[in-house]
């Protein structure tokens, strides 16, 4: 059973950072590309970023671009979403997800493994 499990969300002022981690086990990590989506309430869930298996192609929407930052370690089993320049826009759960297939997507029902998900809230 893949299981994925994110941490790090919190409340921050607006122009803050945070970093959320997304831990996997129960699979073969190295085989998954992740992504990461976020839901507002009232919203449909949106892609944020994805990072290919080995971590050398990466994908953003484009409101993450330029102060996001996706990436893993393969040794740990972790994904990472640096997010800076934070705006209250920001603000909803983030989920990390996996998929076995090696083509990036930032469609969520590309993704079959899913996180439970982590706050982030951004205040102005």
């Amino acid at each position: 059973q893949v299981q994925l499990v994110e941490s790090g969300g919190g409340l921050v002022q607006a122009g803050g950072s945070l970093r959320l981690s997304c831990a996997v086990s129960g699979g073969t990590f190295s085989v998954y590309v992740m992504g990461w989506f976020r839901q507002a309430p009232g919203k449909e869930r949106e892609f944020v970023a994805a990072i290919s298996r080995g971590g050398d192609s990466t994908y953003y929407t484009d409101s993450a671009k330029g102060r996001f930052t996706i990436s893993r370690d393969n040794a740990k089993n972790t994904v990472y979403l640096q997010m800076n320049s934070l705006k209250p826009t920001d603000t909803a759960a983030y989920y990390c997800a996996a998929r076995d297939v090696a083509i990036l997507s930032g469609s969520s029902a590309m993704y079959r493994y899913w996180g439970q998900g982590t706050q982030v809230t951004v205040s102005s």
